[in-house]
C-alpha cells in the first residue's frame, strides 16, 4: 500500500529575510505571530505525530514561512538538531524547508545534508527579470538557475515555487516561468496567485491605483493553462492557491486578490470545461451522454458545484453523466453512452 505524505509544518515567518518583497507579510499569510524556538519544535512534532500513523504515512518536518538558510548557522543547526531523534527513530523520514535562491551555497548544502534535509523549496516566484525587479525580490533569474542546479547535483528534492499576477506579470510571462521550472527539472512546485496583504508595499500600490490584482476568473484561467504543463512533465504540484487559513477566509489577512478556499477545484473544473468545450461537435444534442474520465478526475469533470455537468446538460438539452475508468490517465476521456432523448 502506498503511504500518504504528510508535513509537520514549523512556521518561521520573516526570521531571516532582509528583502521586504512588495507582496510579503509572512505573519499575516501563515497566521503565525510567534516564532517557535528550537526547544519548542519537539512539542510541535509530538502533537502532530499523535494524529498520524508512521506505519502508513511518509512524514516530513517542514520549516516553512521564511528563508531558513538565511538565519545564522548556529540557529539552523539548533532547529535541525531538534528533529534528529525523530529521524533516528524513523517516525519522520526527512526534513523539508523553504528558502531564497540566493541563500544557497555549498557550505549550506553540506550542513543540510548532514542533518537529514531531503527537500529544498526555492521561492522562484517569476523567471522574468522585470517582474523580479518590480516586486523587489532582491535576486536575479540566474540565482534561481544556479541554486536549482546545485540542489539537484547534491541529490536533494528540488521544489520551485511560482506566483502569478505579480506587478508586470502577464499570462505569457507566467507560462514562461512554468516552462523554465520544467527545464530546471524541479521535482515539485507550488502555484500561488498574488494576494494583497494589509500594510505591504503592494497594498500601498493598490491604494494608489498603481497595481490591479487578477480577478478570480483570470487567475483560474491562467493556472488552468499552467497546471497541465507541470503534470505532463511529471512535476508534482504540492499546492495550487494559498492554504485557506482562518484569517484568509475571514478577510482579515487579505485586502484584495483572487483567493478562494477551493481554488484548485476551480482550476481543474476550468480545465475540464475547456476540454469539453473544444470537442462539442462530438456530443450529439438532444441525447443523454455518459463519459468516462480517470477515477481521480470525476469530481473535477463534473465541476465545482456541478458547473460542467449543468453547462453540458444545457448544451445537450438532456442528461450528462460522468463515470470513472481506472485505465484512463491525465485528462483522457471518452463517450461510452449516447442515447437519443425520448418524449
Amino acid at each position: 500500500m502506498k503511504k500518504k505524505h504528510y508535513n509537520i509544518p514549523v512556521f518561521i515567518p520573516e526570521l531571516a529575510c532582509p528583502h521586504q518583497c512588495v507582496f510579503c507579510d509572512q505573519v499575516q499569510i501563515s497566521g503565525e505571530e510567534k516564532v517557535p524556538q528550537p526547544s519548542e519544535v519537539p512539542d510541535i512534532i509530538e502533537e502532530m505525530l499523535s494524529t498520524m500513523d508512521p506505519a502508513t504515512a511518509d512524514i516530513e518536518v517542514a520549516f516553512f514561512g521564511g528563508s531558513f538558510t538565511g538565519i545564522p548557522a548556529e540557529d539552523q543547526e539548533a532547529y535541525l538538531q531538534a528533529v534528529q531523534p525523530y529521524l533516528q527513530s524513523q517516525q519522520v523520514k526527512g526534513i523539508r524547508l523553504s528558502t531564497r535562491p540566493d541563500y544557497i551555497d555549498h557550505e549550506i548544502l553540506d550542513r543540510l545534508k548532514q542533518y537529514g534535509v531531503t527537500a529544498i523549496e526555492l521561492g522562484a516566484q517569476s523567471m522574468d527579470p522585470l517582474v523580479l525587479k518590480r516586486t523587489a525580490r532582491g535576486h536575479a533569474v540566474e540565482d534561481v538557475h544556479i541554486a536549482a542546479r546545485m540542489i539537484k547535483e547534491r541529490g536533494f528534492e528540488l521544489g520551485l515555487q511560482m506566483m502569478i499576477g505579480l506587478p508586470e506579470d502577464t499570462l505569457e510571462k507566467a507560462i514562461f516561468t512554468a516552462e523554465e521550472i520544467i527545464k530546471l527539472k524541479a521535482d515539485t512546485t507550488r502555484i500561488y496567485p498574488t494576494l494583497i496583504i494589509p500594510n505591504t508595499a503592494l497594498h500601498r500600490l493598490y491604494k494608489t491605483n498603481r497595481y490591479t490584482p487578477l480577478k478570480l476568473a483570470e487567475a483560474v484561467q491562467w493556472v488552468a493553462q499552467i497546471l497541465p504543463k507541470f503534470e505532463a512533465a511529471g512535476i508534482k504540484v504540492l499546492r495550487t492557491g494559498l492554504h485557506p487559513s482562518e484569517d484568509l477566509r475571514s478577510g482579515k489577512a487579505m485586502v484584495a486578490g483572487p483567493f478562494h478556499p477551493a481554488f484548485k477545484e476551480l482550476v481543474q473544473t476550468q480545465i475540464w470545461a475547456e476540454e469539453f468545450e473544444k470537442n462539442l461537435e462530438v456530443f450529439p444534442k438532444n441525447s443523454t451522454v455518459a463519459v468516462e474520465v480517470p477515477e481521480s478526475q470525476i469530481n473535477f469533470a463534473v465541476g465545482f458545484k456541478k458547473a460542467n455537468k449543468l453547462k453540458m446538460e444545457q448544451y445537450l438539452k438532456s442528461r450528462f453523466k460522468v463515470r470513472g475508468n481506472k485505465n484512463l490517465m491525465g485528462y483522457q476521456w471518452s463517450i461510452i453512452e449516447s442515447a437519443e432523448k425520448r418524449g
